[in-house]
């Protein structure tokens, strides 16, 4: 499995790291920002099987980064992983193609239950 964290915190990214390998999941890509997403996820064609995306951040926010990665495939399945749970927030990412979402700070077992259904 190849995860990709987007997240201008590398104390989150860390975090979210340990959680995946607990799960098995050792391949795992990092971004500070939408923009670096974006040219991680095109320097691998997309091939990842789960991104998890923070909604604040420089240079390109998470509705921005997800609008984007919407725009080239609908099939890979991006949580956003955010401190902002205000209802219009989740609506809003759902819209654009969230096919979850997970407010920071979480425990583990809500992390797992988030993003468990799209680990094969």
């Amino acid at each position: 499995m190849r995860v990709l964290l987007v997240d201008d915190s590398t104390t989150m990214r860390k975090i979210q790291r340990r959680l995946l390998s607990g799960l098995g999941c050792n391949d795992v890509l990092e971004a500070g920002n939408g923009k670096e997403a974006m040219t991680v996820l095109e320097n691998f064609d997309f091939e990842f099987d789960l991104v998890l995306c923070d909604m604040n951040m420089p240079e390109m926010n998470g509705i921005e980064t997800l609008t984007a990665i919407r725009a080239v495939t609908k099939k890979l399945p991006v949580v956003m992983c955010t401190s902002v749970a205000e209802k219009s927030a989740v609506m809003e990412a759902i819209r654009n193609g969230a096919n979850n979402y997970l407010v920071k700070p979480f425990a583990q077992d809500v992390f797992i239950a988030k993003i468990k259904p799209f680990l094969s």
